[in-house]
Protein backbone atom coordinates (compact mmCIF):
# COMPACT_ATOMS: atom_id res chain seq x y z
CA UNK A 1 0.00 0.00 0.00
CA UNK A 2 1.33 3.41 -0.94
CA UNK A 3 2.37 5.98 1.63
CA UNK A 4 0.01 8.91 1.12
CA UNK A 5 1.66 12.33 1.33
CA UNK A 6 0.28 15.79 1.92
CA UNK A 7 2.44 18.74 0.92
CA UNK A 8 2.35 21.85 3.12
CA UNK A 9 3.66 24.82 1.17
CA UNK A 10 3.74 25.38 -2.57
CA UNK A 11 7.20 26.93 -2.88
CA UNK A 12 10.44 25.88 -4.54
CA UNK A 13 11.50 23.13 -2.15
CA UNK A 14 8.03 21.58 -2.19
CA UNK A 15 8.22 21.54 -5.99
CA UNK A 16 11.56 19.74 -5.88
CA UNK A 17 10.37 17.27 -3.25
CA UNK A 18 7.31 16.45 -5.34
CA UNK A 19 9.42 16.09 -8.49
CA UNK A 20 11.81 13.76 -6.65
CA UNK A 21 8.89 11.58 -5.57
CA UNK A 22 8.11 10.93 -9.23
CA UNK A 23 11.35 8.91 -9.46
CA UNK A 24 9.99 6.44 -6.87
CA UNK A 25 7.52 3.61 -7.59
CA UNK A 26 3.97 5.06 -7.57
CA UNK A 27 2.83 1.96 -5.73
CA UNK A 28 4.98 3.04 -2.80
CA UNK A 29 4.42 6.79 -2.68
CA UNK A 30 1.46 8.98 -3.65
CA UNK A 31 1.02 12.71 -3.14
CA UNK A 32 -2.70 13.15 -2.57
CA UNK A 33 -3.03 16.79 -1.44
CA UNK A 34 -1.23 20.13 -1.28
CA UNK A 35 -1.97 23.17 0.88
CA UNK A 36 -0.84 26.78 0.60
CA UNK A 37 -1.87 29.98 2.34
CA UNK A 38 -3.63 31.02 -0.87
CA UNK A 39 -5.88 28.56 -2.69
CA UNK A 40 -4.73 29.77 -6.12
CA UNK A 41 -1.13 28.81 -5.36
CA UNK A 42 -2.20 25.38 -4.14
CA UNK A 43 -4.35 24.83 -7.24
CA UNK A 44 -1.52 25.85 -9.58
CA UNK A 45 0.86 23.50 -7.76
CA UNK A 46 -1.67 20.66 -7.88
CA UNK A 47 -2.25 21.14 -11.60
CA UNK A 48 1.48 21.17 -12.37
CA UNK A 49 2.10 17.96 -10.41
CA UNK A 50 -1.13 16.07 -11.02
CA UNK A 51 -2.29 16.20 -7.38
CA UNK A 52 -5.99 15.57 -6.84
CA UNK A 53 -6.69 17.90 -3.88
CA UNK A 54 -5.68 21.50 -3.25
CA UNK A 55 -6.36 23.41 -0.03
CA UNK A 56 -6.20 27.13 0.68
CA UNK A 57 -5.23 26.66 4.32
CA UNK A 58 -2.98 24.38 6.33
CA UNK A 59 -5.88 23.64 8.67
CA UNK A 60 -7.80 21.92 5.85
CA UNK A 61 -4.81 19.69 5.12
CA UNK A 62 -4.50 18.81 8.81
CA UNK A 63 -8.11 17.57 8.80
CA UNK A 64 -7.73 15.37 5.70
CA UNK A 65 -8.12 11.75 6.89
CA UNK A 66 -6.62 10.34 3.70
CA UNK A 67 -3.05 11.43 4.48
CA UNK A 68 -0.37 9.33 6.17
CA UNK A 69 2.30 12.03 6.51
CA UNK A 70 2.76 15.74 5.85
CA UNK A 71 5.86 17.19 4.23
CA UNK A 72 6.44 20.63 5.75
CA UNK A 73 8.10 22.80 3.10
CA UNK A 74 7.35 26.30 4.40
CA UNK A 75 9.82 28.95 5.61
CA UNK A 76 11.56 27.83 8.78
CA UNK A 77 10.09 30.77 10.70
CA UNK A 78 6.76 28.97 10.16
CA UNK A 79 7.92 25.49 11.16
CA UNK A 80 6.79 25.72 14.78
CA UNK A 81 3.28 26.98 14.11
CA UNK A 82 2.63 24.69 11.15
CA UNK A 83 4.37 21.75 12.78
CA UNK A 84 2.29 22.01 15.94
CA UNK A 85 -0.88 22.26 13.85
CA UNK A 86 -0.23 18.91 12.18
CA UNK A 87 1.28 17.13 15.17
CA UNK A 88 -1.62 18.11 17.43
CA UNK A 89 -3.95 16.82 14.71
CA UNK A 90 -2.08 13.50 15.08
CA UNK A 91 -0.43 13.71 11.67
CA UNK A 92 3.03 12.29 11.01
CA UNK A 93 5.41 15.05 9.93
CA UNK A 94 8.60 15.37 7.88
CA UNK A 95 9.80 18.93 8.57
CA UNK A 96 12.33 20.64 6.32
CA UNK A 97 15.56 21.82 7.89
CA UNK A 98 16.25 23.66 10.05
CA UNK A 99 13.76 22.01 12.40
CA UNK A 100 12.82 25.36 13.92
CA UNK A 101 14.39 28.67 14.95
CA UNK A 102 15.90 27.61 18.29
CA UNK A 103 16.10 24.80 20.83
CA UNK A 104 12.95 25.89 22.61
CA UNK A 105 10.91 25.54 19.45
CA UNK A 106 12.51 22.18 18.63
CA UNK A 107 11.52 20.86 22.05
CA UNK A 108 7.94 22.05 21.54
CA UNK A 109 7.74 20.06 18.30
CA UNK A 110 9.25 16.94 19.86
CA UNK A 111 6.93 17.15 22.86
CA UNK A 112 3.89 17.53 20.61
CA UNK A 113 4.93 14.51 18.54
CA UNK A 114 5.39 12.34 21.60
CA UNK A 115 2.12 13.44 23.15
CA UNK A 116 0.29 12.60 19.92
CA UNK A 117 2.33 9.41 19.44
CA UNK A 118 3.18 10.23 15.83
CA UNK A 119 6.29 10.13 13.63
CA UNK A 120 8.45 13.23 13.40
CA UNK A 121 11.69 13.79 11.50
CA UNK A 122 13.79 16.81 10.57
CA UNK A 123 14.43 16.84 6.85
CA UNK A 124 18.23 16.67 6.87
CA UNK A 125 18.12 14.87 3.54
CA UNK A 126 21.90 14.50 3.51
CA UNK A 127 21.67 11.71 6.09
CA UNK A 128 19.69 9.54 3.67
CA UNK A 129 21.98 9.87 0.62
CA UNK A 130 23.83 6.65 -0.30
CA UNK A 131 27.15 8.47 0.12
CA UNK A 132 26.42 9.40 3.73
CA UNK A 133 25.06 5.93 4.47
CA UNK A 134 28.33 4.51 3.14
CA UNK A 135 30.36 6.96 5.21
CA UNK A 136 28.60 5.72 8.34
CA UNK A 137 29.29 2.13 7.36
CA UNK A 138 32.97 2.83 6.76
CA UNK A 139 33.33 4.59 10.10
CA UNK A 140 31.59 1.75 11.93
CA UNK A 141 34.15 -0.63 10.41
CA UNK A 142 37.08 1.58 11.45
CA UNK A 143 38.05 2.00 7.78
CA UNK A 144 40.26 5.05 8.41
CA UNK A 145 41.18 4.38 12.02
CA UNK A 146 40.30 6.83 14.78
CA UNK A 147 38.87 10.05 13.38
CA UNK A 148 40.91 12.98 14.65
CA UNK A 149 39.74 15.87 12.47
CA UNK A 150 36.65 16.66 10.39
CA UNK A 151 36.38 19.65 8.06
CA UNK A 152 33.23 20.83 6.26
CA UNK A 153 32.73 23.93 4.12
CA UNK A 154 29.68 25.41 2.42
CA UNK A 155 29.57 28.79 0.71
CA UNK A 156 26.90 30.03 -1.69
CA UNK A 157 26.42 33.69 -2.77
CA UNK A 158 22.88 34.52 -1.61
CA UNK A 159 23.01 38.16 -0.55
CA UNK A 160 20.52 39.01 -3.30
CA UNK A 161 17.84 36.78 -1.75
CA UNK A 162 15.55 38.36 0.88
CA UNK A 163 15.00 34.92 2.42
CA UNK A 164 18.75 34.68 3.08
CA UNK A 165 19.36 38.13 4.56
CA UNK A 166 16.20 39.26 6.35
CA UNK A 167 15.93 38.52 10.07
CA UNK A 168 12.13 38.30 9.90
CA UNK A 169 12.50 35.47 7.36
CA UNK A 170 15.01 33.56 9.47
CA UNK A 171 17.96 34.51 7.28
CA UNK A 172 21.67 33.95 7.76
CA UNK A 173 24.28 31.42 6.74
CA UNK A 174 24.01 29.21 9.82
CA UNK A 175 20.37 28.12 9.64
CA UNK A 176 20.30 27.86 5.86
CA UNK A 177 23.57 26.16 4.92
CA UNK A 178 25.80 25.94 8.00
CA UNK A 179 23.38 23.36 9.37
CA UNK A 180 24.65 20.92 6.73
CA UNK A 181 28.25 21.26 7.89
CA UNK A 182 27.40 20.83 11.56
CA UNK A 183 25.11 17.87 10.99
CA UNK A 184 27.89 16.17 9.01
CA UNK A 185 30.26 16.53 11.95
CA UNK A 186 27.67 15.13 14.37
CA UNK A 187 27.04 12.23 11.99
CA UNK A 188 30.75 11.39 11.92
CA UNK A 189 31.01 11.57 15.72
CA UNK A 190 27.78 9.56 16.10
CA UNK A 191 25.77 12.17 17.94
CA UNK A 192 28.34 12.84 20.63
CA UNK A 193 27.99 16.20 22.33
CA UNK A 194 31.11 18.32 21.83
CA UNK A 195 33.12 19.41 24.85
CA UNK A 196 33.32 22.95 23.52
CA UNK A 197 31.92 25.18 20.76
CA UNK A 198 33.85 28.22 19.53
CA UNK A 199 32.24 30.40 16.88
CA UNK A 200 33.23 33.64 15.22
CA UNK A 201 31.59 35.40 12.33
CA UNK A 202 30.42 38.60 10.69
CA UNK A 203 26.90 39.96 10.60
CA UNK A 204 25.00 41.85 7.95
CA UNK A 205 23.29 45.16 8.71
CA UNK A 206 20.07 43.17 9.05
CA UNK A 207 21.56 41.40 12.06
CA UNK A 208 21.90 37.91 10.57
CA UNK A 209 25.19 36.10 10.02
CA UNK A 210 26.86 36.49 6.63
CA UNK A 211 29.79 34.16 7.33
CA UNK A 212 30.79 32.01 10.26
CA UNK A 213 33.51 29.62 11.38
CA UNK A 214 32.72 27.08 14.09
CA UNK A 215 35.33 24.95 15.84
CA UNK A 216 34.14 21.95 17.84
CA UNK A 217 36.25 19.96 20.28
CA UNK A 218 35.20 16.42 21.17
CA UNK A 219 36.50 13.91 23.69
CA UNK A 220 39.89 12.27 23.15
CA UNK A 221 41.27 15.42 21.50
CA UNK A 222 39.17 15.10 18.36
CA UNK A 223 38.34 18.28 16.47
CA UNK A 224 36.02 19.62 13.78
CA UNK A 225 36.14 22.80 11.72
CA UNK A 226 33.14 24.19 9.86
CA UNK A 227 33.12 27.27 7.63
CA UNK A 228 30.10 28.65 5.80
CA UNK A 229 29.03 31.85 4.08
CA UNK A 230 26.17 33.35 2.05
CA UNK A 231 28.57 35.94 0.61
CA UNK A 232 31.01 33.80 -1.38
CA UNK A 233 31.36 30.42 -3.03
CA UNK A 234 33.45 27.88 -1.12
CA UNK A 235 34.81 24.37 -1.85
CA UNK A 236 31.56 22.87 -0.48
CA UNK A 237 33.25 19.62 0.47
CA UNK A 238 33.94 17.66 3.64
CA UNK A 239 36.96 15.65 4.77
CA UNK A 240 37.27 13.07 7.53
CA UNK A 241 40.87 12.58 8.68
CA UNK A 242 41.64 9.38 10.57
CA UNK A 243 44.77 7.74 11.88
CA UNK A 244 44.72 5.24 8.99
CA UNK A 245 43.43 7.34 6.09
CA UNK A 246 40.90 9.88 4.86
CA UNK A 247 37.37 10.01 3.54
CA UNK A 248 36.42 12.95 1.35
CA UNK A 249 32.93 13.93 0.29
CA UNK A 250 33.40 16.20 -2.75
CA UNK A 251 31.12 19.09 -3.62
CA UNK A 252 28.22 19.20 -3.09
CA UNK A 253 28.85 17.72 0.35
CA UNK A 254 25.23 18.20 1.44
CA UNK A 255 23.79 16.14 -1.46
CA UNK A 256 26.76 14.17 -2.80
CA UNK A 257 27.06 11.75 -5.70
CA UNK A 258 30.77 10.92 -5.23
CA UNK A 259 32.88 9.53 -2.41
CA UNK A 260 36.68 9.36 -2.18
CA UNK A 261 38.16 6.88 0.29
CA UNK A 262 41.96 6.89 0.58
CA UNK A 263 42.19 8.33 -2.91
CA UNK A 264 39.77 5.89 -4.55
CA UNK A 265 36.62 7.48 -5.96
CA UNK A 266 33.19 5.85 -6.22
CA UNK A 267 30.17 7.38 -7.94
CA UNK A 268 26.55 7.21 -6.77
CA UNK A 269 24.53 8.72 -9.63
CA UNK A 270 21.05 10.12 -9.13
CA UNK A 271 18.08 9.30 -11.37
CA UNK A 272 17.22 11.95 -13.94
CA UNK A 273 14.38 14.30 -12.90
CA UNK A 274 11.23 14.43 -15.01
CA UNK A 275 10.94 18.22 -14.71
CA UNK A 276 13.22 21.20 -13.99
CA UNK A 277 14.42 21.57 -10.38
CA UNK A 278 15.25 24.61 -8.26
CA UNK A 279 18.12 23.23 -6.19
CA UNK A 280 21.21 21.07 -6.68
CA UNK A 281 20.62 17.30 -6.90
CA UNK A 282 17.06 17.64 -5.59
CA UNK A 283 16.03 14.24 -6.90
CA UNK A 284 18.00 13.01 -3.89
CA UNK A 285 15.02 13.99 -1.77
CA UNK A 286 13.69 10.60 -2.85
CA UNK A 287 16.02 8.91 -0.34
CA UNK A 288 14.53 10.92 2.49
CA UNK A 289 10.98 10.07 1.39
CA UNK A 290 11.81 6.36 1.23
CA UNK A 291 13.43 6.47 4.68
CA UNK A 292 10.21 7.94 6.04
CA UNK A 293 8.14 5.23 4.37
CA UNK A 294 10.27 2.48 5.85
CA UNK A 295 9.97 4.01 9.32
CA UNK A 296 6.18 4.23 9.01
CA UNK A 297 5.94 0.63 7.80
CA UNK A 298 7.90 -0.46 10.88
CA UNK A 299 5.75 1.62 13.20
CA UNK A 300 8.67 3.82 14.28
CA UNK A 301 8.16 7.32 15.67
CA UNK A 302 11.55 8.62 14.58
CA UNK A 303 14.36 7.71 12.19
CA UNK A 304 17.74 6.37 13.22
CA UNK A 305 19.23 8.28 10.27
CA UNK A 306 18.24 11.62 11.84
CA UNK A 307 16.89 10.99 15.31
CA UNK A 308 15.11 13.59 17.40
CA UNK A 309 18.11 13.51 19.72
CA UNK A 310 20.36 14.38 16.78
CA UNK A 311 18.09 17.30 15.89
CA UNK A 312 18.05 18.55 19.48
CA UNK A 313 21.85 18.51 19.77
CA UNK A 314 22.27 20.13 16.37
CA UNK A 315 20.04 23.05 17.37
CA UNK A 316 21.77 23.40 20.74
CA UNK A 317 25.07 23.87 18.94
CA UNK A 318 23.56 26.34 16.49
CA UNK A 319 22.02 28.32 19.36
CA UNK A 320 25.43 28.56 21.02
CA UNK A 321 27.13 29.58 17.76
CA UNK A 322 24.52 32.30 17.23
CA UNK A 323 24.97 33.50 20.82
CA UNK A 324 28.72 33.87 20.37
CA UNK A 325 28.35 35.74 17.07
CA UNK A 326 25.50 37.91 18.37
CA UNK A 327 22.68 36.78 16.09
CA UNK A 328 19.31 37.09 17.80
CA UNK A 329 15.93 36.30 16.24
CA UNK A 330 12.53 37.53 17.44
CA UNK A 331 11.69 33.91 18.34
CA UNK A 332 14.49 33.91 20.93
CA UNK A 333 12.61 36.27 23.27
CA UNK A 334 14.58 38.33 25.72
Amino acid sequence: MATRWGICGAGKISHDFTAAMKTLPPGNHQIVAVAARELQHAEEFAKKHGISKAYGSYEELAKDPGIDIVYLGVLHTQHLRAGLLFLEAKRNVLCEKPFAMNSGEVQQLITAARQSNVFLMEGIWSRCFPVHVEVCRLLSEDAVGEVKMVKAYFGSPQLHLPRAVEKELGGGALLDIGVYCLQFVLMVFRGEKPESVHATGVRLETGVDESMVVVLKFSRNRMALCGFSIAVAMPNDATICGTKGTIRVPSPMWCPTHLVVNGKETQYPLPEPTMPLNFTNSTGLRYEAEEVRQCLLKGLKESSRMSLGDSSLLMEIMDEARRQVGVVFPQDGE
